[in-house]
């Protein structure tokens, strides 16, 4: 059954220069990526993602992490991949959320570390089901930037929107 799922290089993998390691490991899964682009994360985009964690005690370093506060690096890679079984085949390569339960051959347990104060350091963020795949790809993603159909869309006008465009 084809999936998708999310998949973000966070700001110490951007700083580590890990982004070429990384894509060429979730190359092993042989999915396509129907989106990618780099993301300047705001604070709402930044609790949004992790709002399941908003009473945790780290809540705050969370959001500093992803805005890439604490790396000087303020900017994630924001990619979707899309195939048969995704969501189970990039979390088994990218190994256990915690770096040090990482199975030293995934990703995050050859890339990932914690930090003094505790805070997981493990590079990059995979959806975990397809509930939440659906979520954040639709929160990091329009439906105009996945080069495939992924869920329904609906065509609007909305006038008086403010954009940026090229001078």
């Amino acid at each position: 059954m084809n999936q998708q799922a999310l998949i973000l290089i966070k700001p110490d993998g951007l700083k580590k220069s890990l982004t070429g390691n990384i894509l060429t490991r979730l190359s092993e899964t042989k999915l396509e990526i129907v989106a990618a682009k780099m993301v300047r994360v705001n604070r709402e985009l930044a609790a949004e993602h992790y709002r399941h964690m908003k009473e945790k005690s780290f809540f705050e370093d969370l959001i500093k992490y992803i805005q890439g506060e604490l790396h000087d690096r303020r900017k994630v890679m924001a990619m979707v991949y899309w195939g048969e079984d995704a969501i189970t085949k990039i979390r088994q390569l990218s190994g256990s959320t915690n770096p040090e339960e990482a199975d030293p051959t995934t990703i995050r347990g050859s890339y990932g570390r914690i930090t003094t104060k505790g805070l997981y350091e493990n590079v990059l963020h995979t959806s975990s089901n397809e509930a939440e795949a659906e979520r954040e790809i639709k929160l990091w993603f329009q439906p105009d930037e996945i080069i495939v159909d992924l869920y329904p869309t609906k065509t609007m006008t909305i006038e008086k929107a403010k954009k940026i465009v090229w001078a």
